[in-house]
């Protein structure tokens, strides 16, 4: 299997872009308001996207869709909406280094909503990780 059709070598890609997405909001909402620049942001994610489903022919027919499908992502797009703007909030009042991990609580509950709604299993071990990830968390954007 090549690298890039592995999903940590993925995931490890979001994060250096969720890093650089803090750095570069943080410096980008200095002289604006925060749901303001959230905007900015969602525009510019529109147009690129827009743009890869052009080139890359994967636009479809939104009828061909399934309903179930119409609904999560439209609530899922919701969190992202509430959730962005609520970290650009926070990047705006707070310092980066401390707003991000506090952002990053996300993991640990994402670890007890996968358990709980999707059926997912995480071992003593995963667990522990997650405990950690949570006290990771908490001890850099408090203390």
């Amino acid at each position: 299997m090549s690298l890039s059709a592995n999903w940590q070598f993925w995931a490890l890609i979001a994060a250096v872009f969720a890093a650089l997405t803090a750095i570069f909001a943080k410096i980008g909402i200095s002289d604006i308001d925060s749901d303001l620049a959230t905007f900015i942001r969602t525009c510019v994610i529109m147009l690129v996207l827009g743009g890869i489903l052009t080139a890359m022919g994967k636009w479809r027919n939104p009828q061909t869709i399934p309903l179930k499908t119409w609904i999560f992502l439209g609530l899922s797009g919701l969190a992202t909406g509430a959730s962005w703007l609520a970290y650009f909030r926070a990047l705006k009042l707070g310092d980066a280094a401390r707003v991000a991990p506090l952002d990053k609580l996300s993991i640990v509950l994402v670890a007890i909503f996968g358990v709980m709604f999707l059926g997912e299993h995480l071992s003593a071990m995963n667990w522990f990780g997650v405990v950690l990830i949570g006290a990771g968390a908490i001890l850099l954007a408090v203390f």
